[in-house]
């Protein structure tokens, strides 16, 4: 079969054709009907300072995000069969460990990540354990059922907890505006957020633009600078500061705004990832303030795929979703698709089975 296999470790990743893979009791054979880049997917395409440490074999194919066909079932595999549409949950578990067994699958301590730590998507054919493929609701098409995983991350994000009332009615910041931070904002929005303040640099036309037609309120310019934005937040919020904030970003900067333009007794989740350790007023932002924080990692497993299942049954939710996508091409583009990304011309880029 093709794809896309990272072997050297430098930046770039070549097509090759390799074996098919062979699948074993407990695990499904799948076909890629549709994939899409992550920023992980680009890290490793660039060989950065995160990929240079995190991936730890090659050659691997690499990529997550995907929906596929059911061709091949192992022995003892009940909950699929040949024909069914998958997506995938990237999270592959140990399933004894003390998180498994308490019913935290997300935070396994033995986690493998799906295109990182095992032969991912951008191929032809990927083999998954049964747990992993998650056979998808009639009427969810390739395109939609390709950005799953990163709507995981984003669902996830606005109801840690799976309290809808958390949201509804409430006023919520969103700092970052990328593929992830988009899908919350049409979430918050689905899900009964009164009011949504995005932040995001002015200069991201693409993303300050998608973020207006994910639904949010207000998009500020995050160049304005700390005091600038608390301050508007507040205004915006007579005074009070926002009821949650959802830090996407992974900007330090917005990680100190997000706990300033917090309402006392309010709620912070925090997505983004740091480039380098970051210094918070913990007295003042989350002690005195009585904030609760959750760090998010993934989705859990496996309640937010349902939560997501009811969400694409909402009127309007696949279409803006859907709107994310700012570029579709054949696979054998994808270096093409990874500049895209990088030099932000692109929002998000899924990428057709054509080699």
């Amino acid at each position: 079969m093709h794809a896309v296999v990272k072997r050297r470790r430098e930046p770039g990743a070549e097509i090759e054709d390799v074996p098919k893979p062979t699948i074993g009791k407990g695990e499904v054979l799948v076909e890629t009907k549709m994939t899409s880049i992550c920023g992980t997917d680009v890290h490793i395409w660039d060989w950065n300072h995160w990929a240079q440490r995190r991936v730890r074999a090659l050659p691997i194919i690499f990529g997550h995000e995907m929906c596929g066909e059911v061709v091949g079932l192992g022995n003892g595999v009940k909950s699929v069969k040949v024909g069914d549409l998958v997506s995938a949950e990237t999270h592959i578990v140990d399933g004894t460990c003390y998180q498994c067994r308490t019913g935290r699958m997300h935070i396994c301590r033995n986690m493998k990540i799906l295109g990182v730590d095992t032969d991912g998507v951008f191929a032809e054919f990927v083999r998954l354990p049964e747990m992993n493929a998650r056979k998808l609701p009639k009427g969810i098409e390739p395109e939609v059922g390709s950005l799953l995983e990163p709507l995981g991350n984003a669902t996830f994000t606005v109801l840690p907890n799976g309290c809808v009332t958390d949201i509804r009615g409430k006023s919520v910041v969103v700092t970052g505006c990328g593929p992830i931070g988009l899908m919350a904002i049409a979430v918050l929005k689905v899900v009964g957020a009164e009011k949504v303040i995005a932040t995001e640099l002015a200069s991201e036309k693409v993303r300050t633009s998608l973020a207006k037609t994910m639904g949010a309120d207000l998009v500020l310019d995050a160049a304005m600078g700390h005091d600038a934005l608390v301050k508007r937040v507040k205004e915006e919020t007579n005074g009070d500061g926002a009821d949650v904030c959802l830090e996407m970003s992974g900007a330090a900067p917005a990680l100190k705004q997000v706990f300033d333009m917090l309402t006392p007794g309010g709620r912070v989740s925090i997505l983004g990832l740091y480039n380098d350790p970051v210094t918070l007023d913990v007295n003042n932002m989350i002690t005195f303030k009585s904030a609760t924080v959750y760090g998010i990692t993934g989705r859990r497993m496996f309640e937010t795929w349902d939560r997501m299942y009811a969400l694409l049954r909402m009127p309007g939710f696949k279409t803006k979703l859907s709107s994310i996508v700012s570029h579709t091409l054949p696979i054998r583009d994808i270096e093409k698709g990874m500049e895209l990304i990088r030099t932000k011309k692109a929002a998000k880029v899924s990428l057709r089975p054509e080699w």
